[in-house]
């Protein structure tokens, strides 16, 4: 049964002296954008619920794309999730997991262990053991040392089943957190280990700490990489020349081992080259005759998912071809979507330019066609 995601957006910042840290930016994303899409690409997640601050906020429309159902929050925390909850039509067994917005760090690792844990409890959250001395202040001068052992610093996402939180959470309500409900009436409790990454964001310094958290500047985890692509293929006999996957009629064909889309090989190149894997020889051969006449899709498919299985999205994409003919302007925007379907980007993130070379090159004597390509790759 795919679970719930409910992610808690409502907050005013008032600790964060009135931003509100969870549309802030970290690393050029809003925060509550990390969360999101991890949640969104989890497969063990059927649905995605953002609680938004209460009131007319069409500066929040936005939330619409990251999320399935975005709903408006209550005056306290408990009447926000319960909002929640109330978005999805969902048995009372299924999982849900209610994360705070302000705790980007979220991984699959994470997720997978709340809701294993899910089978055997009523409720599940990850936390970390205090390991710092801890000291309770009795006037100006004195400290008592309180004793640490068996405390824990619980994060979230909290996992429960939507009939036990909701019963729950309409019971009791000013609590410090989700899971205070269930302790309340008595349910089974398991902590899975927490994360570091998982820190909330509750002061604006805390976004800059988290940044370097998450994204250490190595050569393994670098927030963002670049790569670009070039590709030339030489006019045969053909009347179509294939360009983003789309046949373009022409009194010429293209020369080449596969299709000889000269603006995806490009692309495959830039995509490889942002990941530092090599290029699209080294991953299909034009020796080996399985990729005789291939669709140049296959090529593009495999760099992007070896983009996401290195835990990185394509931002966007910018393509320019290079010839005198055929004219590529009446076919750009059908080309640019093609891409951004294959791609699944909208629209807006792909863009491609034409241009010749003014009669000059091999391009100018009309006996090819070039491209090349740009991708800046995010981590996730």
């Amino acid at each position: 049964m795919n679970a719930i995601a409910i992610i808690v957006a409502a907050g005013s910042g008032q600790r964060a002296g009135g931003i509100e840290k969870q549309f802030e930016p970290l690393c050029g994303r809003p925060v509550i954008t990390w969360s999101a899409q991890t949640f969104a690409r989890h497969p063990k997640i059927g649905s995605v619920v953002i609680v938004r601050p209460r009131g007319e906020r069409p500066d929040l429309d936005w939330l619409n794309d990251i999320s399935d159902f975005v709903v408006e929050g209550g005056a306290s925390r408990t009447q926000s999730v319960l909002a929640g909850l109330s978005a999805v039509d969902a048995e009372p067994n299924t999982p849900v997991l209610i994360h705070d917005a302000a705790r980007p760090g979220l991984t699959s690792e994470v997720i997978d262990a709340l809701v294993t844990e899910l089978e055997t409890s009523t409720a599940a959250a990850p936390a970390l053991p205090i390991t710092d001395a801890l000291k309770r202040r009795s006037g100006a001068f004195s400290l008592t040392t309180v004793d640490r052992t068996e405390l824990y610093r619980v994060q979230t996402p909290q996992a429960f089943r939507k009939g036990d939180i909701f019963a729950a959470l309409k019971e009791h309500s000013d609590l410090v957190d989700d899971l205070a409900a269930i302790e309340q009436g008595g349910g089974s409790i398991s902590l899975i280990a927490g994360d570091e990454r998982l820190h909330k964001i509750t002061y604006a310094e805390d976004i800059r700490k988290l940044e370097h958290t998450l994204f250490p500047m190595n050569q393994n985890t670098l927030p963002h990489r670049m790569g670009t692509g070039f590709d030339v293929h030489k006019f045969g006999s053909g009347s179509f020349v294939t360009l983003c996957g789309i046949e373009i009629e022409h009194s010429q064909g293209m020369l080449g081992h596969s299709d000889a889309d000269v603006a995806w090989h490009a692309l495959t190149d830039a995509i490889l080259g942002a990941l530092a894997l090599g290029d699209i020889g080294d991953h299909f051969p034009p020796s080996d005759p399985q990729w005789k006449g291939a669709p140049s899709r296959i090529f593009l498919e495999h760099a992007a998912k070896l983009a996401r299985d290195n835990s990185y999205q394509i931002s966007n994409v910018d393509m320019t071809i290079i010839c005198e003919a055929p004219k590529i302007k009446p076919h750009r925007e059908t080309m640019r979507q093609s891409t951004a379907e294959l791609l699944e980007l909208d629209l807006n993130r792909v863009s491609l330019k034409a241009t010749t070379t003014e009669g000059l090159g091999f391009t100018g004597r009309r006996e090819g066609i070039a491209a090349q390509a740009a991708v800046l790759l995010s981590k996730v």
